[in-house]
């Protein structure tokens, strides 16, 4: 029998937490491609909490997925057929083709990958979107400077473990909030956190992130939203800055949550605060990628993958990222 395209399509859109109802796996034809493309095999795929927030049907800063449409989503594999100058059969490819194993493409946002340098899925985390997002968030939006306390939400997640080294490269005081002890002891003993809690144990954020931060925060990369970040801004310093990267603690909400009104520090304390998104600084990745790479290679910078086996267990591996049940970077090995 011909080899078919697997693919994992939104079935309907879902209402708060995603369940298995809301995807479908469906086989098509392999594409054929045509002048100017090529044909990619994916082995890797990537899923990542910005997903949720393309899966409903609102205005924001990319298009949704249409209900019977391919996942959308960060893939490598190896090019099997070219009809693209740039590339050709054999190469492996990090390009957007969604949640699928194969998919075909123009080349714009396609790159190669080194396999001999890193892991190929690396380019999917550490050397791909997540580390750049923590390379651009952190050193472009909140311009950290040695001997500052930098504060990381998230921190054992893809993002926010990249982030915590990024600042301790730059001499940094760094300390974390995660979902677990087991995080919290990765953050600490694997990453060279200066410090971490458990925010599912606490019973005060404000107090557990005061005894960390004896000197107050300087800097703050918000991956999560909700009472974790309420609890920075009273401990905030003078001149503070904040990237706004992720709200996971709200892509499930069907209805908006209330919580302090707390932009008054942003007048007492001349706060600054900027969301962000990669693909502002995409004329410089390029540049920022060979800098991580060296990062990876010497060491400095370490990073840990979950992987999860098989492309129909994509929407488990999703819902369980929403749910923290990961240390660092989740990806899907496609079989």
């Amino acid at each position: 029998m011909p080899e078919m395209n697997r693919q994992i399509t939104l079935a309907q859109r879902p209402y708060g937490v995603p369940k298995d109802s809301d995807f479908k796996l469906v086989e098509t034809d392999v594409p054929e491609p045509e002048a100017g493309e090529l044909l990619i095999r994916n082995e890797y795929m990537s899923v990542d909490p910005y997903m949720r927030g393309r899966m409903n049907d609102r205005k924001s800063y990319a298009p949704g997925i249409e209900i019977g449409a391919v996942i959308v989503g960060a893939t490598v594999g190896q090019v099997i057929e070219s009809n693209h100058p740039g590339f050709q059969s054999g190469d492996t490819v990090q390009a957007s083709l969604g949640w699928q194993t194969h998919g075909v493409t123009n080349g714009d946002g396609a790159r190669k990958i080194d396999s001999s340098l890193a892991p190929i899925s690396t380019s999917l985390g550490v050397l791909g979107m997540p580390g750049l997002t923590a390379y651009f968030g952190l050193l472009d939006v909140t311009n950290p400077v040695a001997g500052e306390t930098v504060v990381v939400s998230a921190a054992s997640g893809a993002v926010g473990s990249v982030v915590g080294q990024i600042a301790k490269i730059n001499g940094c005081r760094v300390v974390g909030t995660a979902g677990s002890d087991e995080k919290v002891r990765y953050v600490l003993d694997d990453l060279g956190f200066d410090g971490a809690f458990n925010y599912k144990t606490s019973i005060d954020y404000e107090a557990s992130l005061s005894e960390l931060c004896p000197d107050g925060i300087d800097v703050y990369f918000d991956n999560v939203g909700g009472p974790v970040t309420d609890a920075v801004f009273p401990l905030f310093n003078l001149w503070g800055r904040m990237a706004v990267c992720g709200q996971i603690s709200q892509y499930n909400a069907t209805e908006p949550p209330v919580g302090p009104r707390l932009f008054w520090h942003c007048i007492t304390k001349r706060l600054r605060i900027q969301g962000l998104l990669v693909s502002d600084w995409a004329d410089q990745h390029d540049q920022a990628l060979r800098e991580m790479a060296q990062w990876v290679t010497s060491g400095q910078i370490k990073y840990r993958e979950d992987v999860v086996e098989g492309i129909e267990n994509a929407p488990e591996a999703f819902m369980g990222l929403l749910r923290g049940d990961h240390i660092g970077k989740r990806v899907v090995k496609i079989g």
